[in-house]
């Protein structure tokens, strides 16, 4: 079977063991490993139950400067495990589902620090979703996105929320409504991923990021990602206001004071220093 084809296939019940999300975390980097490969990664219960958990030690972690959401085998995700759902014919159940992943989705975008989808293979359906939900996407060339729950008479309806927040409107519903694949170099274009680059080099894509941002301060990357989000359901003179706020208490901190002092004095600055801003 085509990979192509996997988003829409019953996966296989035998896989590797747990844990179904592995964790690495080095030098203020954690790395979260879907790690259901022979299931392509599929957004079942048992996955989300392991994203959730992964998420909350983040968010307690005040060392994590980054995450990078990575994956195992030749799939990013397929989406949700469609055996999982059809053997749940049930209306209160796809309302408990659908909103459970929705609220995983949200609680990624809620995280203090900047997440990183390093995405090979598929992305389909949830998956997708899942890709459009991180702040940054790093994808190699091979890799194809898709919401392609069309194919089977499944309007790929949640998945819409985060695609459609990071692509224009028709370019959207032509992925909604056709469930055809886009490729890497397409996905870029769109603005669904920030880099599409050869597969040999997605690792060296990434850490580019991780690179510069844990070289930046971690008080305002937490704030600004708070700031920015937020910001964006707002009307522009609201958003304004609110922008002007949290910039303004971001230039009383420690780090807004010793970065600026470092800029002047030509010099490296250390973050974190706890009297940063006293020195004026």
């Amino acid at each position: 079977m085509p990979l192509e084809d996997a988003s829409l296939s019953s996966p296989p019940q035998s896989d590797v063991s747990p844990p179904w999300v592995e964790r690495q975390i080095r030098d203020g980097i954690c790395t979260l490993w879907l790690n259901r490969p022979l299931q392509y990664n599929v957004l079942s219960e048992g996955m989300l139950d392991a994203l959730d958990a992964a998420f909350r030690d983040v968010a307690a972690d005040p060392g994590i400067r980054c995450v990078v959401l990575a994956a195992r085998g030749k799939a990013f995700s397929a989406g949700h495990d469609l055996r999982e759902m059809r053997a749940q014919y049930r209306l209160d159940y796809y309302r408990r589902l659908f909103a459970r992943c929705s609220a995983t989705m949200q609680t990624l975008m809620a995280l203090p620090v900047p997440v990183i989808a390093r995405v090979q293979g598929i992305a389909t359906a949830a998956g997708c979703q899942l890709v459009a939900s991180c702040d940054l996407a790093v994808a190699s060339e091979s890799a194809r996105f898709a919401v392609s729950g069309i194919r089977v008479g499944l309007f790929c309806a949640t998945p819409a929320v985060a695609l459609s927040r990071n692509v224009g409107t028709k370019r959207a519903f032509d992925m909604l409504s056709t469930g055809r694949f886009v490729d890497a170099a397409t996905a870029e274009d769109w603005g669904l991923v920030n880099r599409a680059v050869p597969d040999e080099q997605l690792d060296e894509a990434v850490a580019f990021y991780t690179t510069q941002l844990c070289a930046r301060s971690p008080a305002a990357l937490r704030r600004g990602k708070a700031m920015f989000y937020r910001q964006r359901q707002m009307p522009l003179q609201e958003a304004y206001a609110f922008a002007a706020e949290a910039m303004a208490h971001n230039m009383m901190e420690a780090d807004a004071a010793e970065g600026i002092d470092a800029f002047f004095e030509q010099r490296s600055p250390v973050w974190g220093q706890p009297n940063g801003g006293s020195r004026r």
